[in-house]
């Protein structure tokens, strides 16, 4: 069944409502992309947060990029100061 909400808009959401729109959808089209599309960045934002704890508790990993900075830091030129 669909839901029916009404909210007040400030300026900026206002503004903001007009971008997503782009003259070519309505009000409540617009409000439904817009919320797929932040419920989209959340789900990805959350799925990259939990393959960066996971990488950071991979110790082998951490210890071979160690390895690899150490190596790389060999490489570089010396400071000119």
């Amino acid at each position: 069944m669909a839901r029916s909400l009404h909210v007040r808009l400030d300026d900026a959401s206002a503004a903001a409502l007009e971008i997503v729109r782009a003259g070519e959808l309505s009000d409540s089209e617009a409000v439904r992309v817009a919320l797929r599309e932040a419920a989209a960045r959340r789900r990805l934002r959350s799925a990259v947060r939990d393959e960066v704890r996971t990488l950071a508790a991979d110790t082998r990993d951490r210890e071979e990029m160690r390895v690899i900075r150490e190596q790389l830091a060999q490489l570089a030129p010396p400071p000119t100061d």
